[in-house]
């Protein structure tokens, strides 16, 4: 990434976050402020707190109440919606909250579809309605997901999309409602198709979170075997800090335009838990076939296993993006590897693992 771009200073403009206290909205976050934002979040009702990832900010006096601030809202509430706009009167709107779990959205089709599809639309609305649209900048968190069924490999913006599964259908109704307004109001919205992107972060119930913390459990003695299930599926994994800084590239144009970041290389999840058994020194060997599949450490004990329950009803085999355009246009590249990725991911999950033991 260059220099220039990265230490730009933004000082005083306001930034508005959906899905602050997520993996992206909390560097996102330190990066606006690192910049010079005053950024706002919003954050769902909840009888418990879920603000881990950003409570070292918040808390800090000269941030909290100062620099950031929270504000109540969800996607599904228009007048909510309205209202937040109206007061915080963001200068940049990075839209990043969503129900983002492929194989939850399959179980709750219609929740997905109100948040993640139909929740942008109603973004887009307030920002007309409250007249904010020759002013604000709009970021809208697109997915590799929206490829599905890849029709070319790799995959760039032009590549046609065919969703899988719930989330990606809804994702493409997001994404197309972008361009719609984008041409129809000369709205500066603009998506970022975003492949993988992981890290110390990720949520629990993501398969690569959840093996480098299995692993971390395992080496510890805390467990026996991880249950993962399409060992086989490619995916295109980044470093989530670099691609949070693309975000922010992207909305930094003169033009509004679409945008993929990715890191051109495709690996399966068997080859994410090797790596990360390998770093924990538990080599894998592998036996077996389709769902009777192990891997299992050099004493022969399983510690990868096959559970069906895992599988998808409808697969995404493949993916892997082409960045040539964000590249050329943001001068952004990744610069993590897929190997120190997994790396900070388990040394995240050893120590933490490793200081909660008595």
């Amino acid at each position: 990434m260059t220099k220039q771009a990265s230490q730009q200073s933004c000082e005083g403009r306001v930034a508005l976050l959906t899905g602050i206290t997520g993996q992206d909205g909390s560097y996102l976050t330190e990066q606006l402020l690192e910049k010079g934002y005053i950024v706002h979040g919003m954050v769902r009702r909840s009888s418990s707190f879920n603000r881990a990832r950003i409570e070292h900010l918040y808390l800090d006096p000269a941030i909290g109440g100062e620099r950031l601030f929270l504000h109540y809202g969800d996607l599904t509430d228009s007048s909510n919606l309205n209202r937040l706009l109206e007061k915080v009167g963001p200068d940049e709107i990075y839209n990043l909250g969503a129900q983002s779990h492929v194989k939850v959205s399959f179980e709750v089709p219609e929740y997905t579809a109100e948040v993640d599809g139909i929740g942008t639309l109603r973004f887009l609305d307030a920002i007309k309605e409250v007249g904010l649209k020759e002013k604000v900048r709009f970021y809208q968190a697109s997915t590799s997901e929206l490829y599905g069924k890849v029709q070319d490999v790799p995959q760039t913006e032009a590549t046609p999309f065919y969703p899988r599964s719930p989330y990606g259908v809804a994702k493409l109704y997001g994404f197309w409602i972008i361009v719609n307004y984008r041409e129809a109001y000369g709205i500066h919205a603009c998506n970022g198709i975003l492949f993988n992107h992981e890290s110390p972060r990720r949520g629990e119930a993501f398969v690569t979170r959840k093996i480098t913390q299995m692993v971390a459990r395992i080496r510890y003695g805390l467990a026996e075997t991880v249950q993962l299930g399409n060992l086989d599926a490619k995916r295109d994994w980044g470093y989530a800090p670099e691609f949070t800084e693309g975000m922010w590239r992207i909305l930094q144009q003169d033009q509004p335009d679409d945008y993929v970041l990715a890191t051109n290389e495709t690996h399966t999840v068997r080859e994410f838990a090797e790596e990360a058994f390998r770093h924990a020194g538990l080599p894998l060997h592998w036996e077996g076939k389709g769902a009777d599949e192990v891997g299992r450490d050099a004493e022969g004990k399983v510690r990868v296993a096959i559970d069906p329950a895992y599988y998808r009803p409808s697969e995404v085999d493949l993916l892997i993006g082409d960045y040539g355009k964000a590249r050329k246009e943001l001068g952004w590249e990744p610069q993590t590897t897929f190997a120190e990725l997994v790396r900070i991911m388990t040394e995240a999950d050893l120590e933490q693992v490793r200081n909660s033991l008595p």
